[in-house]
């Protein structure tokens, strides 16, 4: 199950299943309001996310693509040792600001 929350004018999602083909929709659904509306500013939080193929490297493009559209941006998080793997081996690490923590990620947009 994925979740945002709101951490100020950042939102936050996070969740604790497998980024996979899955579960690209129910995300794209829950992120619909906080991409479409005013400008994006977007954390996703990989803390719990065990896994992500190649449906979950395009949605993450995707919502990435979505926040700029509208003069925002994406930033990841606390990705597990595979999924930073997974981020550096397909060549994502190149297209997104990567924090090791929430915090950290959050407190990007302030500056």
């Amino acid at each position: 199950m994925f979740e945002i929350a709101k951490r100020g004018a950042v939102n936050v999602l996070s969740g604790s299943l497998p980024l996979t083909a899955a579960n690209t929709n129910p995300i794209n659904d829950l992120c619909a309001d906080c991409v479409e509306n005013g400008q994006p500013r977007l954390v996703f939080d990989l803390t719990g996310v065990p896994l992500i193929d190649s449906a979950g490297l395009e949605l993450l493009l995707d919502l990435r693509d979505a926040c700029h559209k509208r003069g925002g941006a994406m930033q990841i998080c606390s990705p597990s040792p595979l999924c930073r793997d997974i981020l550096i081996a397909t060549g994502l690490t190149a297209h997104f600001a990567i924090f090791e923590d929430q915090a950290a990620a959050v407190g990007s947009y302030s500056r």
